[in-house]
């Protein structure tokens, strides 16, 4: 009877391993057998992870260019409308009660004739100016080829010669240090501009 039970079992363990060797040969047939299947597709999400991440990093990084830089001193601001010019970020902030609004893309002074910093105000408004050439004296009325664009918003002079925000017909230039010190701005964002200011609005002007 203990030879009996023995034997059966004895079958039981071989049934049992031939069903778990028909299992391994079944999901053997599912897997992927190339050594570099599973690495393959580890290597395609890590990847697909990798420029996530890189295109996340880049839209936070070129947002973040359209928000003040934290040197700014919110203390220092005016309450109502108050620019802030940072030259390095070639970008002009608008806060409006010590709270950032908005901000657009500047142009600024080139070499030797960089925009002074410092604290300044609004001197100067006018729609569609006239521009007299520095040089030549010659006379260009308002218009498409007006080399100040659509507005012209002044905030420092030394009795002859003044520095403002500007539109400009050469707007692929934004961004760069090109003017002589002026501010210049695509010619919406000037309009825009005009439009948020007046006379006396404080205008700070940052490295």
């Amino acid at each position: 009877m203990l030879k009996g039970k023995s034997i059966l079992k004895g079958f039981r363990l071989l049934c049992l391993s031939a069903i778990v060797l028909i299992v391994i040969r079944q999901q053997q047939a599912t897997i992927p057998t190339h050594p570099e299947g599973r690495a393959i597709a580890n290597q395609d999400q890590s990847q697909s992870l990798w420029s996530f991440e890189k295109f996340k990093r880049s839209f936070l990084k070129d947002s973040s260019v359209k928000h003040p830089s934290k040197v700014i001193d919110l203390k220092s601001l005016s309450n109502g409308i108050h620019l802030v010019i940072k030259l390095s970020d070639r970008r002009v902030y608008i806060y409006q009660n010590k709270t950032f609004k908005v901000s657009y893309p500047i142009a600024i002074g080139k070499a030797g004739w960089e925009t002074p910093t410092g604290n300044y105000k609004v001197i100067d408004m006018q729609p569609d100016p006239v521009w007299e050439h520095p040089w030549t004296g010659e006379i260009i009325l308002g218009g498409p080829k007006n080399p100040l664009g659509a507005r012209w918003i002044s905030f420092w002079t030394d009795g002859r010669n003044s520095i403002g925000f500007h539109g400009t017909p050469k707007e692929e230039l934004v961004g760069q240090a090109v003017s002589h010190g002026c501010i210049r701005m695509h010619n919406r964002d000037v309009v825009a501009l005009y439009e948020q200011v007046k006379m006396g609005t404080p205008v700070t002007v940052k490295p």
